[in-house]
């Protein structure tokens, strides 16, 4: 386990880099994750209409076809997290996400062009071995953070996470009344000059003290888990993190389907609605994790998360009201608190030159959930909104992260308990 206090020649070189890593870089960091936020955000208003579009298809349909786009993706995220994040661990971090981000401008600019659904489904494959640069993000943030800041620079990343769901969402709407693939677009032109500004402003991370060399060995996703599922008490955190993620993606994948379904919401309300979401977990994220943890603890910060997790997936799965749907968007945004304090615990149990390669094991461990999450979700929401179906229910797929979460809590419960049990490092 890491420790705050320097003890040796590298460690106070880390120590010294933490403090000389400029603003503009942690700036660059967050702008990474936000813009590809922003990205996800912008197509989720126009995802019905233009899977209705290209595939002829009724609305149940076009969800079964957004369940395959979401696999794919995620199937991609989940064969190269622990790539990439092997390769940040072995090359640095800055090419890595340098690089993707100039092959995610080129991939909007596809998918900005594509006029079938089999050019979007290789649109989202790429988007998916983009996205594994994830883990590098937080890797990064890794780099740069002592141990008791961690859970606030992953607070952080959530936050610019949740500022690019209110961008997102509200670009995707406006743009929608031009054209169904501007917002494709702006989100090109939104990489394109964040990977400009990276260029000039994001220096390395990866010292020689803790650069290693690429193994394809390490590289493959299930090695990986061993590696990083050995290190003692992360091999139950890493099943409440993929339950935890499985419940939360019920969001993307099936909201904007879930609206026009139960509100009859448009491209424009659905569009508003995740910005409204969006501004409330940016401001959970970014201004409250920080403040929950020190208050109460890691481990009483996620369990407090989860427990509201419940509540939140719950009311969704039985509101009729679109305004109660709005006015509790701020209670379900606090249910974001557990994620950053849960990466907490696990982050300071990997060693410093393990961090890249636990995120990309994390970074693969959320596409397995993004991946399966999206077919489970459609088909239930399919099931449950087809013609003739026995139970009209709209809300079920939120029913079913619910029980996800009843799940995860039990396991973080159980974990928290044999922690304790455990003899404590002393300083």
């Amino acid at each position: 386990m890491t420790t705050s206090l320097p003890r040796s020649r590298a460690d106070r070189r880390r120590a010294a880099f933490r403090r000389k890593a400029g603003r503009a870089a942690r700036i660059f960091v967050l702008l990474t994750v936000l813009i590809d936020a922003t990205g996800m955000g912008l197509i989720f208003p126009v995802m019905p209409d233009l899977l209705e579009e290209l595939t002829g298809q009724n609305l149940a349909g076009a969800a079964i076809w957004g369940g395959i786009l979401g696999t794919a993706y995620s199937a991609m995220q989940f064969l190269f997290g622990p790539i990439v994040g092997n390769l940040s661990d072995a090359y640095g971090r800055r090419p890595v996400m340098l690089t993707a981000l100039f092959v995610m401008t080129m991939d909007y600019v596809l998918l900005a062009l594509a006029h079938t659904v089999t050019l979007i489904l290789i649109g989202r494959i790429i988007g998916g071995i983009m996205a594994a640069t994830h883990a590098t993000a937080a890797a990064y943030m890794a780099d740069i953070s002592t141990p008791e800041e961690k859970g606030r620079n992953f607070g952080l990343i959530g936050a610019a996470f949740g500022v690019g769901f209110v961008l997102g969402p509200v670009l995707g709407s406006l743009a929608s009344v031009i054209d169904l693939r501007a917002p494709f677009w702006i989100a090109g032109g939104l990489a394109a000059a964040n990977m400009v500004f990276g260029w000039f402003v994001l220096p390395e991370t990866v010292t020689r003290s803790i650069r290693r060399p690429f193994s394809w060995r390490r590289a493959n996703p299930l090695a990986s888990f061993s590696a990083i599922g050995s290190l003692p008490g992360l091999l139950p955190l890493l099943a409440v993190f993929a339950l935890f993620n499985l419940a939360g993606y019920v969001y993307p994948a099936v909201w904007s389907f879930f609206g026009k379904a139960r509100f009859g919401w448009d491209p424009l309300h659905i569009g508003l609605s995740l910005a409204a979401f969006g501004v409330a977990m940016a401001f959970v994220q970014g201004v409250l994790v920080g403040p929950a943890i020190r208050r109460f603890g890691v481990w009483r910060t996620v369990i407090v998360g989860f427990a509201l997790e419940i509540v939140a997936f719950l009311f969704y799965g039985v509101v009729r009201d679109p305004v109660a749907a709005l006015l509790f968007t701020p209670l379900a945004a606090i249910a974001g608190l557990g994620g950053p304090a849960l990466q907490q615990i696990m982050s300071n149990i990997a060693r410093d030159d393990q961090q890249g390669e636990l995120q990309g094991v994390l970074g693969s461990v959320a596409a397995v959930a993004m991946g399966i999450s999206p077919l489970i979700m459609t088909t239930i929401f399919a099931v449950f909104t087809r013609e003739n179906t026995p139970i009209y229910a709209p809300g079920m797929p939120f029913i079913a992260a619910a029980v996800m979460m009843m799940v995860a809590l039990a396991i973080a419960l159980w974990a928290q308990r044999r922690h304790r049990a455990q003899p404590q490092p002393g300083p």
